[in-house]
């Protein structure tokens, strides 16, 4: 998820942990503790794309960093905040439960997580946008709160109880709901008798009232969305596979490690001579010209006998343009 999702995650499961203690530092210290997983992000400056994906939410975001990490931390905030007396146990759970709720709402992602790191166990519910207004807000309006009540109120427990009442109940509400569309666009498959291995469906941007899906077939990958408000048939999209054409690059380890993180969810595109290879787990971004691109995209270059990849640049990117066309999506195919 966001920063700021992790940030209020922190802050409140630290607030259940030790906030009848120290108040308002046990929010402080949460959102630090909810945020410290993410600082993987530092490896996209020591190693190459490839690298860089793979440890993304890898080792930081596992059960084994949590326990590892927890008594550090723990031990370290202890030596700071000598004034408390609380010892470096309750500083140690404190951290503990920070650190281990971040990866397991980052599980809930597209992207997913590493949860049980050095196992090769990826954890991806795709039930959930990384970014979702409905799932921040009321929960940051709650630690908001919890700011203006003394540490031993019982009303300050109540409202912090109740946000993470709600963020759990929102993220169970997406699993029910992804279950929904995913019945509602594999009853469509049927219907059009359409043959396919596998389905994977996620949220659209913002929102979990349009979701998209890919569609796996022989020779092609079907691409479509469906808004719980459509009125219309699902329409697919054909999008060709070519493995035939880009079979001369399947030799390159950069590019069987792509196709590992991509999990099979793949198109390789040759464009100007060049070979771009096109992560299909999260979707297209539409353009104002009638076309889209795809999220993530790779550029392949070939160098010294092996393929560097390189991201391609999110450009013509017009955010007005993109919240207009979801917004439209979400109100139904029959507006």
């Amino acid at each position: 998820m966001d920063s700021l999702t992790q940030i209020v995650l922190g802050a409140a499961v630290g607030e259940a942990v030790l906030g009848k203690k120290v108040g308002n530092k046990a929010l402080l210290y949460g959102a630090i503790g909810g945020t410290i997983p993410d600082l993987d992000v530092v490896f996209n400056f020591f190693t190459d794309t490839v690298t860089s994906i793979e440890l993304h939410r890898g080792f930081s975001h596992s059960i084994l960093f949590s326990v590892i990490a927890a008594p550090l931390i723990g031990w370290l905030v202890h030596k700071i905040e000598r004034k408390k007396n609380l010892g470096w146990m309750p500083w140690s759970k404190l951290f503990f439960w920070c650190l281990i709720t971040h990866p397991l709402l980052d599980a809930f992602t597209t992207w997913g997580t590493q949860l049980f790191w050095p196992f090769k166990i990826k954890l991806a519910f795709n039930s959930i946008f990384v970014i979702d207004p409905l799932y921040t807000l009321p929960f940051l309006v709650c630690c908001i709160m919890v700011l203006f009540y003394k540490r031993k109120s019982k009303r300050r427990r109540q409202i912090n109880r109740f946000g993470l009442m709600y963020s759990t109940g929102y993220l169970l509400l997406t699993l029910i709901l992804k279950f929904a569309a995913h019945q509602k666009i594999e009853k469509a498959l049927k219907e059009q008798g359409i043959a396919y291995s596998a389905i994977s469906t996620r949220p659209a941007p913002l929102n979990t009232i349009l979701w998209n899906a890919n569609i796996d077939t022989k020779d092609n990958y079907l691409i479509t969305d469906y808004s719980f408000f459509d009125t219309q048939p699902i329409k697919f999209i054909k999008y060709p596979k070519r493995r035939e054409s880009s079979s001369e690059l399947f030799k390159f380890e950069n590019v069987q490690r792509l196709i590992a993180i991509s999990e099979g969810w793949y198109i390789i595109d040759k464009i100007d001579n060049k070979w771009y290879f096109n992560d299909l787990r999260f979707g297209l971004i539409p353009k104002k010209d009638g076309t889209s691109f795809f999220v993530f995209s790779y550029l392949l270059k070939e160098e010294g006998g092996r393929i560097e990849a390189t991201e391609v640049p999110k450009t013509g990117r017009d955010a007005k343009f993109l919240i207009k066309t979801l917004w439209t999506r979400i109100k139904g195919n029959g507006n």
